[in-house]
């Protein structure tokens, strides 16, 4: 499946670059507990669409993947509740990350269906 392995990659960079520049501006207190999750959570979600990539064994990774997306949802949702993350920010940032959810979805069923 090619064809939709470099899009989610090229998108997921450019959605981890958004949410890195983001991060970069929530308040000190929380920059060490916040913005460290969250940052972690997309370069974990990053590496882990390398891998499946070049890995034969893609279901596993694609998996772990997948649950990082959507705690790395929580997180924003609750950055967005203590307003760490703007509304406009929160909802670019969660638009482009439900999106690639999508991609990783559609990726993981079509391995699970061989």
């Amino acid at each position: 499946m090619p064809d939709v392995v470099l899009p989610v990659i090229a998108r997921w960079e450019r959605t981890l670059g958004d949410l890195l520049d983001r991060t970069q501006k929530f308040p000190k207190h929380v920059r060490f507990t916040f913005s460290s999750r969250l940052d972690n959570l997309g370069l974990d979600i990053y590496e882990g669409l390398i891998e499946a990539r070049y890995t034969k064994d893609k279901l596993d990774i694609l998996r772990r993947v997948n649950l990082a997306i959507e705690k790395l949802r929580l997180l924003l949702r609750l950055c967005h509740d203590r307003r760490y993350l703007d509304r406009s920010g929160f909802e670019h940032v969660a638009r482009n990350v439900d999106e690639t959810g999508r991609m990783v979805g559609g990726w993981l069923k079509e391995r699970q269906a061989r």
